[in-house]
């Protein structure tokens, strides 16, 4: 049984906390701010329960660094009705072992006391908080926030994987925010969009006169980004020559310049693709050492469709950005949050991010409606074949959300009907319907009918 340090400011929500400690048989200390649970610190303490946000100067974040940095100190549990990207990373690279949503359950606080080891490693640095654009608080987003602070002091190479549109290139840049080669040069480079004749200079860089058109000595992206971090975006689209150099300059840590002599880099790599990059070194279009040198870490990213709850922040978000560019801040109707709930975003967040500006800049009032927002760009493709570059769980749930939102309409949002015409189980259909975003349009229709009825 351990003993459970919590550390809030809220006096129902210790208690509450304290009360199922010790009805699951540990033994619980109460704090009601950072201080004071900085001086009930130590050695009998096992586990630290942490509100991230507290008054009197000292929030969850700067509790957790002075926490961390005694080598052998309990392990910390990071508690917020406030979970955003930033504070999410920083808590994971700062050394907490987890990052959890208020309010916790007694079934979910169990199976966290279940899972702790009984001591974290050593501490690291502290590290100021940067802006690293990844909006969401969905748990698939939450795993990813969690896994890039996690790797983000690491010099390892990162695979990050994703359909197109996911926000891959800024998964890898909060990577490098909130890592230790911050202050270092953030070096992007598409693969599939530099002709391959071109990509070795471009990457390794060559010597003056070692080619027609090479005028001057050119450093390359690898030497550009030393101290600081190398972005091989589509990595998954670099033809095969290039793939056996690129392998060369990850295992010895040199890039030898066209014409010139090897020199040593120290950039980290971290690369992305929208490809499976296994099946492609199964099939031979893809170096299967140099996959294997790749996937060190590997963050996968999710697609919109399976985040429905960070579909709305990001409208807003979006929304907002482009008033505060043109000077027209605008809101959207219910019916409007709707339709964008229920839209597949085959394009994913670059998809949803060009509608709201679209909907924006047209949009004469002040508020944007359903019929404002233009989905139909992609509305051939979702109700059509899926893309040539699309994996089958996404066309998959792109076909069965599809039945789902025609089989509740057909049944005026009955789930008894829908489920038997679907031929599953009335539960299986309302989780499907959650992970959907159908569940709270579905609820709507309900009523509606329920109304016209009356």
């Amino acid at each position: 049984m351990a003993t459970v340090l919590i550390i809030d400011d809220d006096r129902a929500l210790r208690e509450g906390l304290a009360e199922a400690l010790g009805d699951l048989g540990h033994t619980p200390r109460l704090a009601a701010s950072g201080r004071e649970g900085l001086a009930a610190l130590d050695e009998d303490i096992d586990v630290v329960l942490l509100d991230l946000r507290m008054p009197g100067g000292m929030d969850g974040i700067e509790v957790l660094r002075r926490i961390r940095a005694n080598a052998g100190g309990p392990l910390v549990v990071v508690l917020t009705a406030f979970a955003s990207a930033t504070n999410t990373i920083e808590a994971m690279r700062l050394g907490a072992f987890d990052h959890l949503s208020k309010p916790i359950s007694r079934a979910e606080l169990q199976a966290l006391l279940e899972r702790l080891p009984q001591r974290l490693p050593a501490p690291v640095a502290p590290q100021d908080d940067g802006e690293d654009g990844l909006i969401g608080s969905s748990e698939p987003m939450r795993s990813v926030q969690k896994a890039i602070g996690l790797a983000a002091d690491s010099d390892v190479i990162v695979l990050i994987r994703g359909e197109t549109g996911t926000g891959k290139e800024l998964a890898a840049r909060a990577l490098h925010n909130h890592g230790k080669r911050k202050d270092g040069p953030f070096v992007a480079v598409n693969c599939a969009a530099i002709p391959e004749d071109l990509l070795e200079s471009e990457l390794f860089g060559h010597v003056r006169g070692s080619f027609t058109g090479a005028t001057a000595d050119r450093s390359g992206a690898f030497r550009d980004a030393a101290g600081g971090t190398l972005f091989l975006d589509e990595i998954g689209d670099m033809p095969l020559p290039m793939q056996a150099k690129i392998l060369r300059a990850l295992q010895e840590r040199v890039v030898t310049p066209v014409g010139g002599k090897p020199v040593r880099t120290n950039a980290r790599v971290i690369a992305a693709t929208h490809r499976d990059l296994a099946r492609l070194a199964a099939a031979g279009d893809f170096r299967e050492d140099l996959y294997y040198r790749l996937d060190v870490v590997q963050i996968p990213l999710p697609p919109l469709r399976d985040r429905v709850a960070d579909i709305v922040p990001l409208a807003r978000h979006f929304l907002a950005r482009a008033g505060a560019s043109n000077g027209r801040h605008k809101q959207l109707s219910e019916a409007a949050i709707e339709k964008l709930q229920r839209h597949p975003w085959p394009g994913n967040v670059r998809e949803l991010r060009n509608a709201i500006e679209r909907a924006c800049i047209m949009t004469r009032g002040d508020v944007i409606e359903a019929e404002d927002i233009d989905t139909a760009a992609n509305s051939a493709a979702a109700a059509g074949p899926a893309p040539d570059d699309a994996d089958l769980p996404a066309a998959v749930a792109q076909l069965e959300k599809q039945m789902i939102e025609r089989a509740l309409a057909t049944c005026a949002g009955n789930r008894t009907e829908a489920a038997r015409r679907l031929n599953i189980n009335r539960q299986l259909l309302y989780t499907k319907m959650q992970r959907y975003g159908l569940a709270e349009a579905s609820e709507k229709l309900t009523d509606r009918v329920g109304k016209d009825d009356a």
